[in-house]
């Protein structure tokens, strides 16, 4: 084709009308790509292929477009020298729940609906990470909303608890944690003195934002071989972010606190030195934060003190001490070790109430009879001198009938006790009894044995004085009187439990009536649940129905706004009675002294923002508690392959039924991919799962006899397979 030709062709009509028709379609397709801020940043390059462009003049005209658009600001070209969005997009925030290797949710606040937002999708954000989704498809008939992570708002954790894989090259930390889906790549020089097998902490130093890479780290602790008892306990330490030891510096200023309780001390204190007074605790404690005073006044009428170590006294506001008690918040009760809030010295020295030692305490004393009818209360600093140290089981002795020391006033103290839990019950409270287990170790840490904790009267009775002293505490500070002041208008720290959600609780009442058992939430929940408690004391549901209603319940926490206790039925409770391990009872102890000394109401805040780290903080311990509890579950039923028990199932989810075994009240899973007589499908609404084609149900409380198929220590899981049921 001659010039000429190509010169009349290019001004015809049909020429000249793909041109606008080439310009719209690059316009629209450059809104689409630019109208949702999803994050997402573009290089000249990749806008080009996207729109595949090839024509200089649409390459030209695109030019033009993104520099009328920079300058409209409706984009922005970043420092390497890509396009985002300037859009303005409504993000939800959310916590990254990464169930499994191919999805997350985003768990959202104030009851919307979790968001469903597959791992591709999720920018490399992790289990625990605080982010912005944005919706790409809204709920449905039968699906929830899904979703994609536009940005980590906050990342949950960078170290993470693993075993090590090394080779030549370059080594792979593989996490413990059943909700790290990823390995982290480790380059030879930063792996220290890690070997094959090693379990070790690993930090982050370089995220990818996409889930087909993996992160690359650097070992930075090495906790010893994966399998024995201590790497696996500090592994559980270092997973949790639990502290390993105190600094020196700390250990030092604990140190300095001087022995001597001077005779000016003592004039400030109400001296019960010659009073009868006794600690009560478990066989293995070596810190004894609290002890019971008994003096008869007249017949039928006693003097009881509750007293309490006086940690504050030793434990000056922000000091060093303090500082790192704060940090702590709490004790943590491992299998096989305690992890104190408070060095030695303290915890088991200067504020542990020893026998026939002079201790510093605060007390709550009250008149009271032998129905424990309270006439006359007081609360203050004491000096007392422990007579004995009893540990539960002697205590017990003594009230079953054996005739020696202080057999007299434990007798009395126990039948006030059960008055006082009498009345309690008619109030409200609940009645909740749950089966806690203990492990008998050998030297070495293997677990030789599962037994349930037994609580006797020793235990309640102890339990019922510390609850009085709570509540009293609770009640005296909040009906303070002072001129122009409202009751609970004075800055404390309570210990509330809200009211149960009405949904969730009659979700556990379909469950409970699944058991033959009724429950009437509508009338009385309280006596419906101690009905209930009652019922199944003993029998095979017992652990999983205990479980299931206080999951049901809302959980506990520290606040200063003065609401109740539904599971205690008190108006107002506190904490007061151990200071030595959890720090908000510290608190509570200054303010309380700080108001007998008639000072002002001091920072509703500042009290309010230390209630919610001790809260959080008391989640940690409770989860690394249980996780210990996990671990050596999984190492007893290691020895035990191949062996059937008789279990029921305690939970279902969209990928496995949980089995609690009876005999050893551990629980394992059952894959749903194992079940291979059929496909199951998981219905969320009753927490049941049924057969496409047979239409079989297993649902919670399903009694089944399971074979221990696998177990796994890292991940502390236990796999089970379904032999019948």
């Amino acid at each position: 084709m001659n010039r000429r030709r190509k010169k009349a062709l290019k001004g015809a009509p049909g020429h000249r009308k793909h041109e606008p028709n080439q310009i719209k379609r690059i316009k629209a397709k450059l809104h689409q790509l630019f109208s949702v801020n999803d994050g997402n940043a573009y290089s000249y390059r990749d806008i080009i292929r996207k729109l595949n462009i090839q024509d200089r003049k649409s390459k030209d005209f695109l030019k033009s477009q993104l520099f009328g658009l920079e300058s409209k600001e409706k984009i922005r070209r970043l420092s390497d020298g890509r396009y985002v969005s300037n859009a303005e997009s409504e993000y939800i925030q959310g916590k990254v729940d990464h169930v499994n290797p191919n999805f997350a949710y985003i768990l959202t606040p104030d009851g919307e609906d979790d968001i469903w937002v597959k791992t591709a999708d999720l920018k490399f954000a992790i289990h625990g990470d605080l982010v912005n989704v944005m919706i790409t498809r809204e709920s449905g008939r039968g699906f929830r909303p899904e979703g994609k992570v536009i940005s980590i708002l906050k990342r949950e954790r960078e170290e993470f608890v693993g075993r090590i894989e090394v080779s030549n090259k370059y080594s792979f930390v593989v996490p413990d944690s059943r909700n790290i889906h990823f390995d982290v790549f480790v380059y030879p020089e930063k792996i220290g003195k890690a070997k094959p097998n090693d379990k070790v902490l690993v930090k982050i130093t370089k995220w990818h934002d996409r889930s087909s890479k993996s992160p690359m780290g650097e070992v930075i602790e090495v906790l010893g071989q994966a399998g024995e008892n201590e790497a696996e306990i500090h592994s559980i330490m270092a997973e949790f972010g639990l502290p390993f030891r105190f600094s020196k510096k700390v250990e030092k200023a604990a140190d300095e606190i001087p022995d001597l309780i001077t005779e000016e001390e003592i004039k400030k204190r109400k001296d019960l030195r010659d009073v009868t007074t006794f600690t009560i605790d478990p066989h293995d404690a070596k810190d004894f934060d609290d002890a019971l005073s008994i003096k008869e006044i007249e017949k039928g009428k006693f003097e009881i003190g509750v007293h309490i170590a006086d940690v504050s006294h030793y434990v000056e506001p922000d000091t060093l001490l303090d500082k790192e008690a704060v940090d702590r918040a709490t004790s943590v009760y491992l299998v096989d070790r305690t992890i104190p809030m408070l060095p030695e010295r303290l915890s088991n020295g200067l504020c542990s109430l020893r026998p026939n030692e002079e201790k510093l305490t605060f007390a709550a004393i009250f008149e009271m009879d032998s129905d424990g009818k309270i006439s006359k209360k007081w609360f203050g600093r004491t000096i007392i001198k422990s007579d004995r140290r009893f540990t539960y089981e002697e205590a017990q002795e003594r009230i079953e009938g054996l005739e020696s020391d202080f057999t007299k006033e434990i007798v009395a103290l126990n039948n006030i006790s059960k008055k006082l839990r009498d009345r309690r019950f008619e109030q409200g409270a609940i009645n909740f009894e749950t089966v806690e287990v203990k492990f008998s170790l050998d030297e070495d840490g293997k677990p030789l044995e599962v037994i349930p904790k037994e609580r006797k009267d020793a235990h309640k009775m102890i339990e019922e004085f510390m609850l009085l002293a709570n509540k009293e505490v609770a009640r005296h500070i909040f009906k303070w009187k002072e001129k122009g002041k409202e009751e609970g208008s004075k800055t404390f720290v309570y210990r509330v439990h809200d009211d149960p959600d009405p949904e969730k609780l009659s979700t556990f009442a379909s469950f409970a009536s699944r058991f033959g058992h009724k429950i009437d939430i509508k009338k009385n929940i309280s006596s419906g649940l101690n009905s209930l408690m009652e019922s199944i004391e003993g029998k095979p549901e017992q652990n999983v129905l205990e479980s299931l209603a206080i999951r049901s319940m809302a959980k506990a926490k520290y606040t200063t706004d003065a609401r109740g206790h539904f599971g205690l039925a008190f108006d107002h409770y506190t904490h007061f009675t151990s200071p030595i391990r959890r720090y908000p009872d510290v608190m509570v102890h200054r303010l309380l002294q700080h108001y007998l000394d008639n000072g002002k109401s001091p920072s509703k805040e500042d009290y309010e923002s230390l209630c919610l780290h001790s809260s959080e903080r008391e989640k940690r311990a409770a989860d690394a508690e249980r996780a210990s509890v996990k671990y050596k579950q999984v190492e007893f039923m290691q020895t035990m392959l191949g062996q059937e028990f008789e279990g029921i199932v305690s939970g279902v989810t969209e990928w496995g039924i949980f089995v609690e075994i009876i005999e050893t009240k551990c629980e394992g899973m059952i894959r749903l991919t194992d079940l291979t007589d059929d496909m199951y499908d998981f219905d969320e609404k009753t927490f049941r799962v049924i057969g496409r084609r047979n239409k079989k149900i297993i649902t919670l409380g399903d009694k089944m006899k399971v074979l221990v198929a696998k177990t796994d220590v890292d991940r502390r899981t236990i796999d089970l397979e379904m032999v019948s049921g």
